[in-house]
Formats: C-alpha cells, structure tokens, sequence
C-alpha cells in the first residue's frame, strides 16, 4: 500500500504547481486537463463552461514523494485543515531555502529555528493555504 496526498486547489492549480516547482523543485510526472479526458461527455465528463483547460488530475514528485493535485470543482475556495506536509532537508541551508521560498505569499506560523530534536524545525502556510513543516534530517 501507498497513501499519497491529493490537494484540491479549486481552479488555481496550474499556479500551485509552478509555485512549487520553484520552491521545492518539483517535477511534474503527469498532467491531464478536463478537455483532455478520455471520457466523452455522454459518459458523464463534460466540463462547465471556461473550465476546459483546468487541471483534472496531475501528479508531481517532491523528491521522492508523490503529490497529487487538481483543480478540483474550481470554486476559487481552497480548504485545507487537519494535515501538513512535512519536507525534511539535507541541510539548514536547504530547509532555509525551502522554508524561505514556500513563506513567500504565506504565513509562518513557527520560524524556522533550533530545537530540542533537530537543528532547523519551522511551520508555514502556504500562499494556496497548505501548511508545512520544514526540518533538517540532522540531529543536534
């Protein structure tokens, strides 16, 4: 078994995904549109109006991890709770950099600093509402 996250951006997820390629380099294995679908409109996948070219499914890799993503019923209303991702780095500087670059547009809710169990641990939210927790792989 797998469990994989699958965030719902409501009609901005082609800029969610652009913002993390940038942020935490991520590549995108997959990305179907609506317009793109294998299913006719007969079988039920007719997409509204304006909402051709929005993303139905994509999947791209965090390192070695998986995302799913999509633009969901495009209500321009992202609802995340409840989660975070967590992205553990090499380095402080790396976390550094990441924390830096997903803070932008977002919200911190913890710096990123030392802490009893690892020399860089920080908490944010996202510009698109998703939280994270950014930590080193080092041990004090």
């Amino acid at each position: 078994m797998i469990v994989q996250p699958y965030l719902h951006f409501e009609g901005r997820c082609d800029e969610a995904i652009e913002f993390y390629k940038q942020a935490v380099d991520a590549k995108v294995d997959m990305l179907m549109r609506y317009k793109d679908s294998p299913v006719s409109p007969q079988e039920g996948c007719t997409p509204a109006p304006g909402f051709e070219d929005k993303v139905m499914h994509s999947a791209f890799r965090i390192g070695e991890t998986t995302v799913m993503a999509t633009d969901g019923f495009n209500s321009g209303k992202t609802a995340f709770s409840g989660f975070s991702l967590s992205l553990t780095c090499a380095t402080d500087a790396e976390a550094r950099k990441r924390f830096d670059a997903l803070a932008e547009g977002g919200t911190v809710t913890m710096p990123l600093d030392k802490t009893f169990f690892t020399t860089s641990f920080g908490m944010l939210t996202d510009k698109f509402g998703v939280d994270w927790m950014i930590l080193t792989m080092q041990q004090q």
